[in-house]
């Protein structure tokens, strides 16, 4: 029976925002595997005693960074990851846009402030302030070039917290078109979805704010899946990924960009796609089964024992 974690984190007092958290424990365990939810930072939990560790809503990691990727280390020399440690630590970052459009991959033109850089802010059009390692529009906001002054303050706030700021054009499209999430499951299309805009004009940067309004079932473009697969194809090592979600919006042109890549916890809004339910348990289980296969063969020091016909030889 394979053991697979389904990791996710601690919002008390707060109930947890993850709806499909409890449907995959129970369609893994009809399944016929023991499935747990276990919190990224229980300090009592037992990774190794895991096929498989499946990251799903870790939705605290921004606030910790530093912390939750030390934890995907750890976890990875335990168990197997998924996704891997290393997509893990590079995603976390959204700097990587810039390797993803250096690598001729279409994305939202962005431009990074760290602490101690001057606040180079448009002054021709309206733009995006939001920090590089954020979920759920956490400190972003939305503005034109008259309100520099409040942009300014939310810089400060940023820098002063030791965040480094993303500055993108607010692409007008979420307006009308909204934005898509294409979501890939062991290597494939698993469904689509589309939501309207996140960020109100004049709703502060430190606001709560709803992450994904209006989310509806999509069927995404030929255009779409193909820049979604580019980003895919870009991530450095080409590295296995159980999962990803890939967020788009339409530039001035009409043509999609990437708006982010999300490889670390990104929902799969299974209660919008309980379709997509039996292909996600399928996915998982073969995962899970092949990493313990290879848990076997390494042996318990972490090493491949010799094959038999080695120790019979005849000397």
């Amino acid at each position: 029976m394979p053991r697979i974690a389904l990791v996710t984190y601690d919002p008390r007092p707060e109930p947890s925002k993850d709806r499909d958290l409890p449907v995959l424990v129970r369609a893994l365990e009809e399944a016929g595997a023991e499935a747990r939810a276990v919190c990224w930072d229980d300090a009592d939990a037992d990774w190794a005693s895991y096929d498989l560790a499946l990251i799903r809503s870790t939705w605290d990691y921004s606030w910790r960074a530093a912390e939750f990727t030390a934890w995907a280390e750890r976890c990875a020399g335990a168990t197997r990851l998924a996704n891997p440690a290393a997509v893990v630590h590079w995603n976390t970052d959204k700097r990587y846009l810039g390797e993803l459009a250096a690598a001729g991959v279409p994305v939202v033109p962005t431009r990074y402030l760290a602490p101690g850089d001057p606040a180079d802010l448009p002054g021709d059009h309206e733009y995006v302030v939001k920090p590089t390692s954020g979920a759920g529009a956490r400190y972003a906001a939305r503005y034109t070039p008259d309100q520099h002054d409040t942009a300014v303050r939310q810089l400060a706030r940023m820098h002063e917290e030791g965040l480094t700021a993303m500055v993108q054009p607010y692409a007008r499209s979420i307006d009308t078109v909204g934005e898509r999430a294409l979501q890939f499951f062991g290597g494939s299309l698993l469904h689509a979805s589309r939501k309207r805009a996140v960020l109100a004009p004049g709703t502060a940067f430190d606001a709560a704010k709803v992450a994904h309004p209006g989310l509806e079932p999509w069927t995404p473009t030929a255009a779409e899946l193909d820049v979604a697969e580019r980003a895919l194809a870009a991530v450095p090592g080409a590295p296995e990924l159980l999962y990803a979600r890939v967020d788009l919006v339409d530039g001035d042109d009409g043509r999609p960009l990437v708006m982010e890549l999300e490889l670390v916890e990104p929902n799969l809004f299974l209660f919008l796609h309980p379709e997509s339910v039996p292909r996600v348990v399928e996915v998982i289980l073969e995962a899970a089964k092949a990493a313990a296969s290879d848990a076997a063969g390494r042996g318990p020091a972490g090493t491949t024992p010799a094959p038999p016909s080695a120790a019979a030889a005849p000397r």
